[in-house]
């Protein structure tokens, strides 16, 4: 039906069951680009940003596993806009990609988002119009869809993980086509924050337990995460169940747009401090925060005693007997080996490319937008295993829309947990196998979530009919 320009569509995804009708959660967005917000701290004043109903990041939306989700947008932005809903698995038409899923939401525009929520986890929302300016501007936010029956644990904490690029007047710097950003690591900020603000300390109390959610919303910076003195535990990761385990050397890495949901015991005693530091970078070590034990005393003298093993979501095993296998090359950037490749009808040698403004390609293929000629077809009900090379000099997260999938291999090595992911990061050089089953119909981006290597030629569509 028609409601104020705007169109509504409502679903689950075809063909999956559909039980009693859903509670519907009601929530409106209104991206607005006369925000202020203090993310650097004083001694700097306010810095202009974009945002959702004055917050940076946007508000928390939170609902509970199987309700149905009915956003209403309002743009106030001088520009189209769109939300993507990262992770979760929509109806196509829900995905929130300009001109491929939808007409992006014009200035004073109207669009009403709406779905069933099928998997519980850690989420997020943001544009897929320009994102990398709309995105390095504010607009982000968090999404969280909780368990029918969550784990125990004294508080459930988000800590949405963002950088920016300010000037000295503590301003956004506006160079959002830097073609050395594009062809490099992407748009790396000088201050990062949580929840919109650069933190000198978080309060904790001695004996309790936090689930604590992390989300990486920046346009291309990378964390690694130590907790000093602290062992916290992994339960999920980018909102799926995984195997309850220590992260490898002690640190969680999340490339863009990647999430981890921890259990952390705080065995800290009162008045005592740790610090959380970031260790991604090489020789860039600097510390983000320093968990702050208050006065009180422990909530319980031992750690609390209850599992902390999430149940699993609705995700259908792909069948690994049966599964089609497709080879996937990833290439470009500086220092890398691409001579060339197709852009639009033309074969272009790198040269030209930059120019032009392209830097990276799939498969040889370099896009020029969202809508394009798929580069998979894809059976839906079929299982796939996608082989993935990244042969050039940078890191890349690798995001595919509408799917989570299993990432089983890593160089030839079978995966030690076999996680559920959305985006999997890969290391230059590395070679990355995914599996899923393909069973949700639709033209599904596929693309490098370094906002800049995307604008630059690093996405493919992936259609399954």
């Amino acid at each position: 039906m028609k409601l104020g320009g705007g169109l509504v569509l409502t679903a689950a995804l075809p063909g999956w069951p559909v039980l009693a009708a859903p509670t519907v959660r009601e929530f409106r967005l209104t991206p607005h680009a006369n925000s202020a917000a203090p993310l650097a701290g004083p001694p700097h004043g306010l810095t202009k940003v974009w945002s959702y109903d004055g917050s940076v990041p946007g508000p928390e939306i939170r609902l509970k596993q199987g309700e149905r989700l009915k956003v209403v947008v309002e743009n106030r932005l001088a520009v189209d806009t769109t939300i993507h809903w990262h992770g979760i698995r929509t109806p196509f038409r829900m995905d929130g990609v300009s001109h491929l899923t939808q007409k992006p939401i014009a200035p004073g525009g109207r669009f009403v988002y709406e779905f069933d929520v099928p998997d519980a986890g850690t989420y997020w929302y943001h544009p897929h119009e320009r994102g990398f300016e709309q995105v390095a501007r504010g607009l982000s936010g968090a999404l969280i869809v909780e368990e029918p029956e969550p784990v125990k644990v004294d508080r459930d904490i988000t800590w949405v993980l963002d950088d920016w690029r300010l000037k000295r007047d503590a301003q956004i710097d506006g160079n959002f086509d830097n073609r050395m950003d594009m062809s490099h690591g992407g748009r790396l900020g000088n201050t990062v924050t949580v929840n919109g603000r650069v933190l000198e300390s978080f309060p904790v109390r001695a004996g309790e337990r936090v689930r604590l959610r992390l989300i990486n919303v920046a346009n291309a910076r990378h964390f690694a995460l130590a907790f000093a003195g602290h062992n916290p535990k992994i339960i999920a990761l980018d909102g799926q169940p995984v195997t309850p385990h220590e992260p490898e050397e002690g640190r969680i890495v999340l490339g863009p747009a990647m999430r981890a949901d921890l259990i952390i015991d705080m065995t800290g005693a009162p008045e005592q401090k740790f610090s959380v530091t970031d260790r991604f970078y090489r020789r860039q070590e600097y510390r983000l925060l320093d968990l702050v034990y208050d006065k009180a005393p422990p909530l319980r003298a031992n750690p609390m005693d209850a599992p902390i093993k999430l149940a699993r979501n609705t995700m259908p095993e792909p069948d690994m007997k049966s599964a089609r296998r497709h080879e996937i090359a990833f290439a470009g950037g500086m220092m890398g080996r691409m001579a060339g490749a197709m852009l639009g009808d033309q074969q272009l040698d790198i040269r030209e490319m930059m120019r032009r403004g392209k830097m990276w390609a799939v498969n040889g293929v370099a896009s020029s937008g969202n809508v394009m000629d798929p580069m998979l077809t894809l059976t839906r009900g079929a299982s796939y295993i996608l082989a993935m090379d990244n042969d050039t000099a940078w890191h890349h997260p690798i995001h595919l829309h509408g799917h989570s999938f299993r990432v089983i291999a890593r160089d030839g090595k079978p995966t030690r947990h076999r996680e559920w992911r959305d985006t999997v990061l890969m290391a230059p050089g590395e070679k990355v196998d995914i599996a899923f089953l393909a069973d949700n119909p639709g033209d599904w981006l596929f693309h490098c979530h370094i906002l800049e290597h995307m604008a630059g030629g690093m996405v493919a569509v992936i259609r399954v009919v």
